[in-house]
């Protein structure tokens, strides 16, 4: 096959990539570095199934050749960045998806949309599974992100059902593991990158706020499946292992040995107080669940920010 993955130098677009070229697919990268970064696409330069394009996806987009697939992976995915971005954030939601999907329309492509857990809000219903339609606050500060994904799985669903193009929407959930940036204001790689440094680590409210990580590799594994046999229907993809941020914190200290303390912060506007996936479906249509654990998968993550630190 030969695909279209915007957002292809971002920290799961550029790991996808790598998936769709080690099972002997072409890939055609699209990205305009809004936090994307070259450094993650560096080693598919001379890839002769490897093809980078530097458009943003959000204006008029032309591709040349045939496409299979239209993977929409563009977006600032961290609040630090879309509270940087807010306007781009909601641009790429709702133009991005609407050019992805003319593309994959006139193509004949399947369309992959990359949704969020965020779709879920400050979610009422634990562990969180499809068929709930999430508390979001539309006007919060969270709102750009969480309501352009919502848009975008609408858009989705209304190509699918309109003009019968062949479409997927992936669900995801908190991901880490090498080649997130060093800053982006998550909270895995904040807490690897202040323990690495010395600097305390920054623990928002009392840190009994719930998170499920999911590690890269599990993450792109599923969705890759997720592109090749699922259906229409959103899908969650995620780590259904809860735990606390302080305890995410605690294992990074201890991990990495540092000396540094864990302070508490102000809890930020609309930050969810709970979040995990039930992946039932996952398992039942793909046969997918996550493999690496939290601990495994952290001690990975260290390894590369000792590297590029």
């Amino acid at each position: 096959m030969r695909v279209l993955i915007t957002g292809a130098a971002g920290f799961l677009g550029s790991h996808l990539a790598d998936r769709f070229l080690a099972d002997g697919h072409s890939v055609v990268g699209l990205d305009n570095f809004i936090t994307g970064n070259p450094d993650n696409i560096a080693h598919l330069a001379g890839n002769e199934r490897y093809e980078f394009v530097r458009h943003n996806i959000s204006t008029y987009t032309y591709v040349a050749g045939p496409l299979d697939g239209v993977l929409h992976f563009a977006s600032p995915a961290s609040p630090v960045d879309y509270l940087e971005h807010p306007i781009a954030t909601l641009k790429v939601g709702a133009l991005g998806t609407h050019n992805a999907l003319g593309l994959a329309k006139a193509k004949g492509a399947r369309f992959f949309l990359a949704s969020t857990s965020e779709v879920y809000g400050d979610p009422l219903v634990h562990p969180q599974p499809e068929s709930y339609w999430g508390n979001v606050n539309p006007i919060g500060p969270r709102g750009v992100y969480d309501e352009a994904k919502r848009f975008a799985e609408a858009m989705t669903m209304a190509y699918h059902r309109y003009h019968g193009v062949d479409t997927r929407i992936v669900r995801i959930f908190n991901t880490y593991g090498p080649r997130m940036r060093p800053r982006d204001g998550r909270v895995v790689s904040n807490f690897i990158v202040q323990a690495l440094t010395g600097e305390p680590l920054t623990v928002y409210g009392d840190g009994r706020q719930t998170r499920s990580f999911c590690y890269v590799s599990d993450e792109v594994e599923g969705i890759y499946r997720l592109f090749m046999n699922g259906d229409a229907e959103p899908t969650n993809i995620g780590n259904p292992n809860e735990f606390t941020v302080r305890q995410l914190a605690e294992l990074v200290v201890e991990l990495t040995g540092t000396k540094s303390p864990i302070v508490t912060r102000p809890l930020p506007t609309d930050d969810p107080k709970v979040r995990q996936p039930d992946i039932t479906r996952a398992r039942t249509l793909l046969a997918w669940e996550p493999a690496v654990s939290l601990r495994e998968g952290v001690m990975r993550t260290i390894e590369y920010f000792r590297q590029v630190l």
